[in-house]
């Protein structure tokens, strides 16, 4: 090991051509966002919900990622640890996007409406939890919850490069279990908050684990896609090699079975009970144009990424891992309108432009912050003493 020579690739500056096509797509999604508000509030709040908790989820999931490595002291993830780290600079725009969704609620939430919290037992029976104000407070706190451990573990991380010391593991290590069990609470809270209560009367103690499945599987997808890009690019040469790619396939194929169990157990449980205040949900996705839609989740995020990652060839190479990650961002982005738009729209999906270009718009914004992270930071965790253990291990 003491014989490896691991190069320090240093940052990644994206072109400024690639910069400027970032920042018109975010200045277009914010223009969509605001046309769609003067021709269909309903549809425009509907699309910008759904892109707020779809790209919420992909920056806290890398806060996810690097806490669960930093835990475990796991050594296969230190070449690309920082990857996934970087998505947590999306993060305080996170806190931006829930803002302008609080100005949203009467247009998204039922509840928020008197009227038909008085003339209905369920939602007067929850209106000390499902109120406007404990509303935004409670997820404003979970927002800095979030921030605060990212800024703090990715900072030990990013310091490590420079110091080399070892004792900033330990550091992490201590507030990794701290930050996971807040992530717990607070993540299920805001999936609870934000999806489950736009249909104030459903009810599923599972839908957190639901959200959270999803969450991962859209994080490692996007981790995946973001290694292979630089990989392409030569800047990780002699630090990821197949094995990583394998290792990241096997996690990827992991996930979209953890993903369908879940899926299963929720919606088993629900048929099972068949009590019609928890069926309704399922029912109304089941008619109408949003059964092709859950048929696409069971076919398509679950069964494609499935038998295209089940065999060993596939999760090294590099071409199938990018098209089944693209898909899989894809597919949990469908998931997250499936579970968003049902309430808005009864008869089926809408997909026009202002769903595509508020999504090109969240596409840019969380572009821009990742590409200012690699610019500014190694994309490499060079400090991190299991790197050269891992690109050892993997080149036996």
């Amino acid at each position: 090991m003491a014989s490896i020579t691991i190069k320090n690739p240093g940052t990644f500056k994206v072109s400024g051509g690639t910069t400027g096509l970032l920042a018109f797509m975010a200045v277009l999604g914010a223009v969509s966002f605001f046309v769609g508000l003067q021709s269909d509030p309903s549809r425009a709040w509907a699309c910008f919900v759904q892109n707020h908790f779809y790209f919420m989820s992909l920056g806290l999931g890398g806060a996810f990622f690097a806490a669960i490595q930093w835990l475990t002291g796991a050594m296969w993830s230190a070449p690309i640890r920082r990857l996934s780290e970087s998505f947590t600079s999306y993060l305080p725009f996170v806190l931006v996007s829930f803002v302008i969704l609080y100005f949203g609620i009467p247009h998204i939430y039922l509840w928020s409406h008197a009227e038909h919290v008085q003339g209905d037992l369920v939602l007067q029976g929850k209106s000390g939890y499902l109120s406007t104000g404990f509303f935004a407070v409670r997820n404003i706190i979970a927002i800095f919850i979030w921030i605060g451990f990212a800024f703090k573990m990715v900072g030990n991380s990013i310091a490590q490069d420079k110091t080399k010391d070892f004792r900033i593991n330990m550091k992490n290590r201590v507030l990794a279990p701290i930050f996971l069990i807040l992530f717990g609470v607070t993540f299920t809270m805001a999936s609870f908050d934000q999806l489950m209560s736009l249909d104030p009367h459903w009810f599923s103690t599972m839908f957190g684990v639901y959200c959270f499945a999803g969450l991962f599987y859209a994080n490692l997808a996007a981790t995946c896609l973001l290694t292979l890009y630089l990989k392409s690019k030569g800047k990780l040469d002699g630090i990821v090699n197949d094995n990583h790619l394998h290792d990241l396939g096997k996690f990827m194929f992991a996930f979209t079975v953890f993903w369908a169990y879940i899926g299963f157990s929720q919606f088993m449980l629900i048929w099972y009970a068949n009590l019609p205040e928890e069926t309704g949900y399922f029912l109304h996705r089941f008619n109408g144009g949003w059964m092709a839609i859950s048929l696409f989740l069971l076919v398509g995020k679950f069964l494609v990424p499935f038998f295209f990652l089940l065999p060993r060839e596939s999760k090294r190479n590099p071409k199938i891992l990018a098209t089944i990650g693209l898909f899989m961002l894809i597919a949990q982005w469908v998931d997250v309108l499936w579970m968003v738009q049902p309430e808005f729209f009864a008869d089926g999906p809408r997909f026009g432009l202002t769903e595509i270009g508020v999504t090109v718009g969240f596409i840019g914004v969380f572009g821009l912050c990742v590409a200012r992270f690699l610019a500014k930071y190694n994309i490499v965790a060079i400090g991190d003493p299991r790197l050269a253990e891992s690109v050892f291990h993997h080149h036996q």
